[in-house]
């Protein structure tokens, strides 16, 4: 895709998002992706050759390999949500090895999805994408829905099917995060010691975090909060959604915080307010991917292209979109990770 079309795409938003430099954190700051980011980033740290090994054959794979990006498929929304409201609208993939296909062709680093779905077709695919097993979900069936992760299964379970990685959620606020905290911080360093990376799906989750008609959850200071907690865990990548407001700790009148936050390290802008995410994964030492979010229909292309622009011009290392691919037809769901990708590839789109 060339910028051209990506500037069609971004529509009127166009020249304020292509344009845009940060005047909050310096890009000078920012520990940015590259084709050397597991050497220049992990080598010094804790993580063993063999977790190493594992991040490289997520970065050097797909259409994004060599340049330190990612591009995820992810297909856990058949528990998260249901499988009817996940793959009715294309029911092809209530196949796992259709959900396996489409990151395949559609060029992606890597595939996450259940354990049932990966172990399915494990002994096939295992070796051709690296697998990353999602270790535990919101099911979503007990009435009163409680919003808690469980896990639905061991962390050497995964690892027995090939897995390169494990992913998990924490609902940071919520009335379970200390339970969940502790036993994705255990399985996490169990999935290191068995040489496999960490993803951590860092969402904020509380009632409270809604004051007054706005809804705080996706605000920069509470979201980059929650991807500090995660890093502190030792997820090797973070997935977060974009923010879409700040200010969520004066609001709920909660926490502590800084004025600087607001006054100095960002600004409404979005890619200032998700630069303040990849500062809080330790100024990017940890990648982060934002979430593609839910298909729309029409709109879907422009929006996936615009968060892309965004989390990359931000610092950020990748987006990782599912329903906007898979609740589509198979040859227009690649056509929608392919475009993502292209954002990436297209040096025109630069750092702010």
């Amino acid at each position: 895709m060339s910028i051209q079309k990506i500037t069609e795409l971004l529509g009127k938003d166009a020249d304020s998002l292509l344009n845009h430099t940060c005047n909050t954190i310096p890009k000078g700051n920012i520990h940015l992706p590259g084709s050397d980011f597991v050497d220049r980033i992990f080598a010094p740290t804790n993580r063993s050759n063999q977790v190493m090994k594992s991040l490289e054959s997520i970065y050097n794979h797909g259409r994004l390999a060599g340049t330190g990006y990612v591009s995820i498929l992810p297909v856990d929304q058949g528990i998260e949500h249901s499988g009817g409201a996940s793959f009715a609208p294309n029911p092809m993939f209530f196949d796992p090895e259709n959900i396996v296909k489409l990151a395949i062709e559609g060029g992606c680093n890597a595939v996450a999805s259940t354990y049932g779905v990966l172990a399915a077709v494990s002994r096939k695919y295992a070796h051709k994408i690296p697998f990353i097993v999602k270790i535990n979900h919101n099911e979503f069936l007990t009435y009163p829905n409680k919003f808690d992760q469980i896990m639905f299964g061991s962390v050497e379970e995964a690892w027995n099917m090939g897995a390169t990685a494990v992913g998990a959620t924490i609902y940071f606020g919520s009335e379970e995060s200390s339970r969940q905290i502790v036993e994705v911080a255990q399985a996490f360093e169990r999935a290191h010691e068995l040489g496999m990376a960490t993803i951590l799906w860092c969402y904020t989750r509380n009632n409270a975090f809604k004051k007054e008609g706005v809804d705080y959850h996706t605000s920069a200071d509470l979201t980059g909060q929650a991807n500090h907690l995660g890093v502190t865990i030792q997820a090797d990548i973070i997935k977060q959604k974009l923010p879409t407001n700040n200010g969520g700790y004066t609001a709920i009148n909660f926490g502590k915080t800084h004025k600087k936050v607001y006054d100095e390290l960002t600004s409404p802008h979005p890619i200032d307010l998700c630069r303040y995410q990849v500062a809080n994964c330790y100024m990017g030492r940890q990648g982060l991917i934002n979430s593609g979010g839910e298909s729309k229909g029409a709109s879907d292309m422009a929006e996936a292209v615009t968060t892309a622009v965004v989390n990359k011009r931000a610092g950020g290392q990748g987006l990782i979109s599912g329903r906007k691919a898979f609740q589509k037809p198979f040859a227009e769901g690649i056509q929608m990770l392919n475009a993502i990708q292209d954002v990436y590839l297209c040096k025109e789109v630069t750092i702010a």
